[in-house]
């Protein structure tokens, strides 16, 4: 039995959701407007400010793809009222961060820069205070596509076990290793 897909979503004031008849979900708000494809068989019932998913049986398949596009639909309407925030932080010395608009250059220790150019769907700027680690701020609607450039960024330099340098979010607790011992005879 699937708890999340029986959960009702509540729709905020100046949120608009829409159903297609190719099922296709569009959520409109004050941020922007996000699409999902929903799969043929999960049924999307809206009604004044609640929305319902349903499955037709009570298969597996139709058991994961009930909370699933249940939690997709509920992501989306989170997004456009309140919008997603992700915070990642260089450890390392030398390690810097930089961003002329869109594209970020990162400068993580190897003989060059890492150079992206992020999705225009996601804002992003950088911090360096003096005594802290430099930042990376993410903002987004899309809370899918946020995701994903954040693990794209820190798979450049994920944190070490040893030393914790690399990139991580703020916040993430790293599990250390002891190093080496040294022998006593």
């Amino acid at each position: 039995m699937s708890r999340i897909g029986k959960a009702p979503i509540l729709v905020p004031q100046g949120v608009t959701v829409s159903i297609s008849s190719d099922n296709i979900v569009s959520v409109k708000g004050p941020k922007g407007e996000l699409f999902q494809q929903i799969d043929r068989d999960i049924v999307i019932e809206h009604q004044d400010n609640i929305i319902q998913v349903q499955r037709p049986t009570d298969q597996k398949r139709h058991k994961a793809l009930h909370g699933l596009y249940r939690s997709l639909i509920y992501n989306m309407v989170l997004g456009v009222t309140e919008g997603y925030k992700l915070e990642q932080e260089l450890v390392g010395v030398g390690y810097r961060a930089s961003n002329q608009g869109n594209v970020l250059d990162l400068v993580l220790g190897h003989s060059h820069h890492y150079v992206f150019d992020l999705p225009s769907e996601i804002k992003v700027s950088t911090t360096a205070e003096k005594g802290q680690n430099p930042r990376i701020i993410l903002e987004s609607i899309d809370k899918q596509l946020l995701g994903q450039v954040a693990a794209k960024i820190r798979s450049l330099r994920a944190p070490e076990p040893y030393k914790g340098k690399g990139i991580k979010f703020v916040g993430e607790q790293l599990r250390r290793k002891a190093g080496k011992s040294a022998s006593k005879k």
